[in-house]
């Protein structure tokens, strides 16, 4: 399952992971307007990726599977963030 991973140039810390069979124009009006314009990041393969960074593989896989993409939003608080990585036993990648 490929997708591509793009940056919100209006909203910080907010990516879209979108499969590689979908075009910006397939998504919702809405979510379109509000993502604003996209930076492409990163191409991944998520058949040979068995762990993402700051949200859960299987969530991102089963809504590319069901909508053609995936939203992920800013964190709450980087500090939650890195208090989470070390209780998961897993490094902080802060952005």
């Amino acid at each position: 399952m490929h997708c591509t991973v793009y940056r919100s140039t209006l909203r910080d810390y907010t990516y879209l992971y979108l499969a590689r069979s979908h075009d910006f124009e397939d998504l919702p009006d809405d979510l379109r307007d509000r993502f604003g314009p996209a930076e492409p990041v990163m191409e991944l393969d998520l058949a040979k990726t068995t762990h993402l960074a700051r949200v859960d593989i299987d969530a991102v896989r089963r809504a590319l599977a069901d909508a053609g993409h995936y939203l992920q939003l800013p964190p709450r608080h980087p500090l939650e963030e890195e208090i989470q990585a070390a209780l998961e036993g897993r490094p902080f990648k802060p952005d």
